[in-house]
């Protein structure tokens, strides 16, 4: 596994393949062996879990997760990496490679068929592994969907999702933490920080990738929640709140959520002043409390 952290022999393997990195599937391969060991004791993989990696690229944070795992199932969108793949994981009898896109993937299904593995040769004990952790190298264009489909599909422990692992441009990272009333707050991090508690594990120069990337990237750790922070009557209506607060970030509230459930002005000033909030504010300052306010007015339609 070690080759994989030389840049020239990256490169190397790359040449005796003829692969040519992406643009348009924003790679960048990571080649320091100390993050990937940080990336690894930071996602806190033990010795019984299932990680599933999002886009292993060479295989350099498969191969350090499969030494640590029972299984590690990778899932790579470019069909020209899975020779590599093949290559550089071949030592590893507990690793599946997958091609597909990640964000076309039943999640469920493939981890229930992992556990269904693992239980026949646990002698029908489909709870042989202790958990369920996502991985992954994300890339600009996709992060926020990849990280939306596993809140919205397997939060609360469904499959035994634990944790969500991943580095991501350092922008992304930023405002995945915001807090109200800040620039980065947004949508994202209203979504996130409901689901999950989220913990900074890194930060990674721009230095250590195979191209160059533009920007340095950050390692957040996002553990799955095991209660809802706040109480929703029904969360597809808190998101669709949040979505409508955020989608004209520069209006008041007032403006921004008229037309929501079918209610006018009216009814939404009558609703915002119900549940304590003055109707000039704009999404970007309320708390996740607020929110729920809000949602749960809304959600018996008063």
């Amino acid at each position: 596994m070690d080759k994989l952290y030389s840049p020239t022999t990256a490169k190397m393997i790359m040449n005796k393949y003829g692969f040519r990195i992406s643009k348009s599937l924003g790679q960048n391969f990571l080649t320091d062996r100390n993050i990937v060991d940080i990336i690894i004791r930071g996602a806190g993989i033990e010795e019984g879990d299932l990680v599933i990696e999002v886009g292993p690229g060479m295989g350099v944070l498969t191969a350090a997760a499969a030494e640590k795992a029972r299984r590690v199932i990778g899932i790579e969108i470019d069909e020209n990496l899975i020779p590599i793949l093949r290559e550089t994981l071949k030592e590893y009898d507990n690793v599946r490679i997958i091609q597909g896109d990640f964000l076309k993937m039943d999640l469920g299904e493939l981890i229930r068929e992992a556990k269904e593995e693992a239980g026949e040769a646990e002698k029908g004990n489909r709870e042989s592994f202790t958990g369920v952790k996502i991985i992954g190298n994300l890339p600009y264009y996709i992060t926020s969907p990849i990280i939306m489909k596993v809140l919205e599909e397997y939060a609360y422990g469904v499959l035994g999702i634990q944790s969500l692992t991943v580095m991501i441009q350092k922008e992304v990272a930023d405002r995945i933490r915001a807090v109200p009333g800040t620039k980065a707050y947004g949508a994202l991090s209203v979504a996130v920080q409901y689901y999950c508690v989220v913990e900074t594990v890194t930060v990674v120069s721009k230095e250590v990738f195979i191209p160059k990337p533009k920007v340095d990237s950050a390692v957040l750790r996002l553990s799955m929640r095991e209660e809802p922070p706040v109480k929703l009557l029904d969360p597809a209506v808190f998101f669709a709140v949040v979505k409508a607060g955020f989608g004209q970030r520069r209006k008041t509230l007032l403006n921004s959520l008229t037309g929501l459930k079918g209610m006018d002005k009216q009814q939404i000033q009558s609703l915002l002043e119900r549940a304590g909030i003055d109707p000039g504010r704009r999404a970007e300052t309320l708390d996740l409390q607020e929110f729920a306010a809000i949602a749960n007015l809304v959600g018996t339609g008063s």
